[in-house]
């Protein structure tokens, strides 16, 4: 009896390790944490599921920076007016929700709708841009703006479009887990979810199923680098983005046949005070711009670059913030009056802060500020992520040997992404997604609209030229003219330095041949493939996916 009922137990715990054989299923890796959380709420920018975005809500359209080409999506097509005050998208005719019911101008139309009602939804700010969306027939919207806008479009595709016949009875839509999704991408269906592993799979009404090769994906819960480079080492892996240490020998070189991976320039990754922060004291250092300026001053960069990033980053010792990604938009004047702050210097840095007043007042060893108070300054880094952790303790040597007091904290993401919404924490390192125009960083980085909404905004530095020239830029489509703006917003930048660039991350991206071919690389340019919740483009790259036949 003993015998048959550990037999009978064994078969369902196998059973429920490995989903049916019939099953194409990719394993991937996009977020690391210590427990899965099931919700799927795709406006929710701390806790849902990285998943969330673009597999259950696929975007409209999705704008592909390696080929310079709109990849059209639940949108057919879009046309920008000619005086740049309104946008019309046509929907692909036929598409419908994962429950069956018609997916139509109507949801687009709510959705919007929805915003305005529910501002804390808004994640990008795209409401303050619209004057009104209207339905012009059952495929068709047009986006009415406020203002003129070029680059309206790569606003609009950022936000999800949700199905009304569920969201109209959702009462609090702000903190709905939404568990069971009803959504429009491929990967719609969420067949397993515990705390250890979660599977999404196959939408049944996928309006692209015939490019979908792949019935489902499996994410295991990896909380940090370590152990998302044992999976990818043992093979557990096929799709991964992860900072891996010494990659070529830690990776690649336990299955060189199939394990591959491929880095191009993106993110970049800066140190960043909170203008807000809940200390009173280090918000005196924070708002003044020489304090800045010697931070800035006292990172070493390259050793930072060579050490906790194995060489793989890109330096950024621009002001500005834009840096190599950006040089073809660069103003060349911004080196000659800023280019000083951007580079490890600690006899200057140390200088600036004694001739502006930091100096140790109350004979502990500690840098006060100029009226005596003390800073003492957190830098919080998520727990688990290695390199930013690493990166962190080289800074620190060369700040606490400058005489400030700093120590670090390693919440959880959840915690440290809603710590710098919210502007309450010290400093910290964060990264801003790379896009096709530095407009989209500034923006992003600065949209006051955006504020405790977006993890992006997190200095909560505000400069009401800087959004006025933000939003002259979009407005004409000269582009002489609109580098002209460029020039003038990047020495206003360079000159406040409100953040610290360090470094353009590499996309870290990695993957494995043995089960799937289809990938992204450097010989196979089709999208940037990394799966992380950012990248949209990550949808291209599962519907090229197609598994190896065994």
């Amino acid at each position: 009896m003993n015998k048959t009922l550990l037999a009978a137990t064994s078969a369902a715990i196998l059973a429920m390790a490995a989903p049916a054989s019939a099953q194409v299923v990719v394993t991937v890796s996009s977020e690391q944490t210590t427990t899965w959380v099931r919700n799927f709420n795709p406006f929710n920018q701390t806790s849902a599921r990285a998943t969330t975005k673009d597999f259950i809500y696929e975007p409209l359209a999705i704008f592909n920076r390696l080929k310079n080409q709109t990849e059209f999506r639940l949108a057919e097509s879009f046309e920008l007016a000619d005086d740049l005050k309104s946008i019309t998208f046509v929907l692909r005719d036929g598409l419908k929700w994962s429950d069956g019911e018609p997916l139509t101008a109507d949801d687009v139309v709510f959705t919007y709708g929805y915003l305005k009602q529910f501002p804390a939804l808004d994640f990008n700010s795209v409401s303050a841009l619209l004057d009104s969306v209207e339905k012009i027939d059952e495929r068709t919207v047009r986006f009415n703006l406020l203002q003129p806008n070029s680059l309206i479009a790569n606003t609009i595709v950022g936000m999800p479009i949700v199905p009304e016949h569920v969201w109209a009875e959702i009462t609090d839509p702000v903190t709905f887990t939404n568990e069971t999704p009803v959504g429009s991408g491929p990967l719609t269906e969420i067949s397993r979810f515990t705390p250890q592993v979660y599977e999404q799979c196959r939408n049944p009404n996928y309006w692209d199923a015939e490019s979908l090769k792949v019935d489902c994906i499996r994410l295991p819960q990896l909380a940090d680098n370590p152990q998302v480079l044992a999976a990818l080492a043992d093979g557990t892996l096929d799709w991964a983005t992860s900072f891996i240490p010494d990659i070529d020998n830690t990776f690649v070189a336990k299955d060189p046949e199939h394990n591959k991976y491929w880095f191009n320039p993106s993110s970049l990754v800066s140190f960043q005070l909170s203008m807000i922060t809940p200390d009173e004291n280090n918000r005196k250092a924070f708002t003044d711009v020489n304090f800045r300026r010697a931070l800035s001053m006292l990172i070493d960069r390259q050793t930072i670059v060579d050490i906790a990033g194995y060489g793989y980053p890109l330096i950024n010792e621009d002001p500005s913030m834009l840096g190599e990604l950006y040089k073809a938009f660069a103003n060349p004047e911004v080196q000659v009056q800023f280019g000083q702050f951007g580079k490890f210097d600690p006899e200057a840095a140390t200088a600036l802060l004694d001739q502006s007043g930091y100096v140790d007042k109350n004979g502990d060893g500690m840098r006060d500020n100029p009226d005596g108070t003390p800073i003492a300054i957190d830098i919080e880094i998520p727990n688990g992520w290695t390199d930013w952790i690493d990166a962190v303790q080289i800074a620190m040597e060369s700040l606490q040997g400058a005489g400030l007091n700093v120590k670090m904290s390693t919440p959880e993401e959840s915690v440290w992404s809603a710590d710098l919404i919210a502007g309450k924490y010290s400093m910290t390192l964060n990264a801003l997604a790379s896009a096709a125009n530095p407009y989209f960083p500034y923006i992003r980085s600065f949209n006051p609209e955006d504020f405790g909404k977006s993890r992006f905004t997190a200095p909560h530095w505000e400069n009401a030229e800087v959004m006025d020239l933000l939003g002259q830029y979009t407005q004409i489509k000269d582009p002489a003219q609109q580098q002209e703006i460029m020039n003038k917003l990047q020495m206003i930048v360079a000159e406040a330095m409100p953040v610290i660039p360090v470094y353009n991350s590499p996309a870290f991206y990695q993957y494995s041949t043995r089960r799937f071919t289809g990938w992204a690389s450097a010989e196979n340019p089709i999208v940037s493939p990394v799966v992380s919740n950012a990248n949209p483009g990550r949808l291209i790259q599962l519907l090229a996916l197609r598994p190896v036949q065994q």
